[in-house]
């Protein structure tokens, strides 16, 4: 199975290089990132050991395409996507918080919940709540972000305004846009047949201090999305929601005793299993972008993602 699972490019202009979980990102004179989508799999703040066929490109068309149908209610930071693992944008100055939001009682969320905890982030929980129950309106539970290879940790509007990790004023500008993003996913999901269950969206400030959307947005690594259809007669009979998400590789993992806690084992994953991941994805993207997923060329993803690039670069410094 061919992947992209690391890169080492040496682009005209390139300054230095940042690797994430799952991009890699590459500095242009200080002005342009070159973001490249690769197959790794992460969980539980983990990467896997094995690429996902065609994952870096369905992350990354999904978040190109999400970009331009929001672009009208929230800036963002893309410029150009020159191939289907990449895409170029305005260098920015990232916010160190995750905004997530929450529409349902749904994954870490039902996990705390279940544990006992009524306070998430430091918005209030009703009590006689069931696992995937939806909010009266939807809350907000910021996480900080972490260095690669640590976990991400909750934290509260309180919390990131007395640190001063973000200032107020900007804060409210991330949760409104956090909103505004939110609503305008749901709208598009309802009409797919899906519901969006929860996502995370992440804010930098470009050189002239505006605050744009960055990195991805509504792709099965940041949301969860459940089948409208028997949503309600699920939840009534309190069975298990139907739905399309990185959810079913964590709850595999689980039921392999993995979590990512210290001493514990990433299972094998077959290749077999591998493939079933690359097709849950490739549903994923068919059914909330309500198209069908067109494979790249994957004979030589690396050269043929140095060349697109190179070919960008050169036409866009003239």
């Amino acid at each position: 199975m061919k992947t992209i699972t690391s890169s080492n490019f040496n682009f005209p202009g390139q300054k230095s290089v940042y690797k994430g979980k799952v991009r890699e990102v590459y500095n242009i004179n200080d002005n342009l990132l070159v973001m490249i989508a690769t197959d790794r799999l992460s969980a539980f703040d983990v990467i896997m050991p094995k690429g996902i066929p065609y994952k870096g490109q369905i992350l990354n068309q999904i978040a190109t395409k999400f970009m331009q149908l929001t672009e009208d209610i929230v800036p963002n930071w893309l410029v150009a996507t020159p191939d289907p693992n990449v895409a170029v944008g305005h260098l920015c100055d990232p916010f160190k918080v995750e905004m997530v939001i929450r529409g349902y009682l749904s994954g870490h969320a039902a996990r705390e919940y279940n544990a006992g905890k009524r306070v998430l982030c430091g918005v209030e929980m009703a009590e006689g709540m069931k696992e995937n129950d939806q909010f009266p309106e939807p809350i907000i539970t910021p996480t900080t972000k972490a260095a690669v290879g640590t976990h991400d940790e909750d934290i509260s509007r309180e919390a990131i305004l007395e640190q001063g990790i973000v200032s107020k004023e900007d804060y409210e500008v991330l949760e409104k846009y956090t909103r505004a993003l939110y609503k305008r996913g749901s709208e598009i999901a309802a009409s797919r047949g899906l519901i969006l269950v929860d996502t995370k969206y992440e804010f930098g400030k470009t050189k002239d201090g505006k605050i744009v959307l960055i990195d991805e947005i509504h792709t099965p690594d940041s949301s969860r999305y459940f089948y409208a259809d028997g949503y309600a007669e699920r939840q009534a009979k309190g069975e298990d929601q139907k739905q399309l998400s990185k959810e079913f590789v964590r709850q595999w993992l689980i039921s392999n005793g993995f979590q990512g806690k210290e001493g514990q084992q990433i299972p094998e994953m077959t290749d077999e299993y591998i493939e079933t991941v690359s097709d849950r994805y490739i549903e994923l993207y068919e059914n909330i972008l309500g198209e069908t997923f067109v494979k790249a060329d994957v004979s030589n993803i690396q050269e043929r993602i140095e060349n697109n690039v190179n070919e960008f670069l050169a036409k866009y410094s003239k």
